[in-house]
């Protein structure tokens, strides 16, 4: 018996004037208003004519209860749609999405909690929307403190959390939701190496008791330690699924060149007003300076990185764990902690750092390298 049933699920999305247009009435010639927007398509006219594209096309998808499935594509090919049809928050555009249990989602960690409100509250604000009774709160709130490690800071208001505090929290709440399906999306990119094993720790623990776990992440890492099954998608489509080692080398040797450098956006910031400091880029780059994602073992290649000081900090710890595509950590590198720079005070900018690595390193493979900025645990 399956426990998500996927077939033919499509979702199309306007764009430009048309997308824009304001309907003041449900219908279109007699026709529901998400046929409307359908309606040049089903006759016939290209999606470049109206602006729009195919977000999903015709997946197709069984899953069973006990399974934990990895999902990965770039950005774009819509990985967060399909979790958010799934959810129910978007309604698909074409065939039909069957989820048999209550469903926990963890599509962006915190959305629903009020800075002003303190953690004790928020987590009964949070949990509600998540549709969690209150009786189920009640039971659950010394699991989601402990988990969160926020014991000391319950009762204050979360605005003045660090980002790590606020997503740990939010997390917690997600996670111990009573639920048959969880559908989580890119949200253990968040919290510290300690959290997020605890976090991984958790999903497993849900799979063994028969919960079905929906895992969007890029850390390949992750899916590979995680998973026990990955789909592919590009461009809406998906085109791979099988185990997660034979997917990820796909995945990586499809990706090829785009690998060789990374920006974060202020849109993927932590959503937490209090952040102190934000991750900006990571390229890898050969002998002469030129990004690239393709080196040979024998050469040396520098990793070079940047991070963004929004409130004057000291003792900010930059982290690089180069892990091979088959889990493994390679090596893990830091700035030095014991220079003069490390105890000063960081002022508002944009700060760099490069790691040089050696020839005759590495071996041959493929490999991630994960990016951590975090404050010293005396800082």
């Amino acid at each position: 018996m399956y426990s998500i049933k996927v077939e033919g699920l499509s979702k199309f999305y306007p764009l430009g004037v048309f997308a824009d247009q304001k309907v003041a009435s449900r219908k279109f010639l007699g026709i529901p208003l998400p046929l409307k927007r359908l309606w040049p398509i089903l006759n016939g006219e290209s999606e470049n004519q109206q602006g729009g594209f195919w977000a999903l096309k015709d997946i197709n998808l069984d899953v069973q209860p006990g399974e934990i499935i990895g999902i990965v594509g770039k950005n774009g090919c819509g990985k967060s749609t399909l979790l958010k049809i799934l959810s129910n928050v978007t309604l698909p555009s074409a065939g039909r999405a069957t989820l048999r249990g209550q469903v926990g989602s963890l599509l962006e960690v915190g959305t629903g909690f009020h800075g002003e409100l303190t953690g004790r509250q928020n987590i009964y604000l949070n949990g509600s929307i998540l549709g969690m009774a209150r009786e189920q709160i009640d039971r659950r709130l010394d699991e989601i403190v402990a988990f969160a490690e926020i014991d000391k800071f319950l009762d204050t208001p979360v605005k003045h959390y660090s980002s790590g505090m606020y997503m740990r929290l939010a997390f917690s709440v997600a996670a111990h939701l009573d639920c048959d399906i969880m559908l989580v999306d890119e949200v253990l990119a968040v919290g510290d190496i300690h959290f997020q094993k605890k976090c991984l720790g958790r999903i497993d623990s849900q799979v063994k008791s028969g919960k079905t776990v929906l895992f969007v992440s890029h850390n390949t890492s992750m899916i590979l330690q995680a998973c026990s099954r990955c789909i592919l998608l590009e461009a809406g489509k998906m085109t791979a699924d099988g185990a997660p080692q034979s997917i990820i080398e796909r995945y990586l040797a499809l990706e090829g060149e785009r690998f060789h450098e990374r920006f974060w956006s202020y849109k993927e910031s932590p959503k937490n007003e209090q952040t102190d400091f934000r991750l900006v880029s990571i390229k890898s780059l050969n002998n002469d300076g030129t990004a690239t994602s393709r080196f040979d073992v024998k050469e040396s290649f520098a990793i070079t990185c940047e991070w963004e000081v929004l409130v004057p900090r000291y003792k900010l710890n930059v982290h690089l764990y180069f892990r091979h595509q088959s889990g493994v950590t390679a090596f893990v590198t830091m700035n030095n902690i014991n220079s003069t720079s490390y105890d000063s005070v960081r002022g508002k900018g944009v700060y760099s750092a490069t790691c040089r690595v050696p020839a005759n390193f590495l071996n041959e493979g493929a490999f991630n390298v994960d990016y951590l900025v975090c404050t010293n645990p005396t800082g």
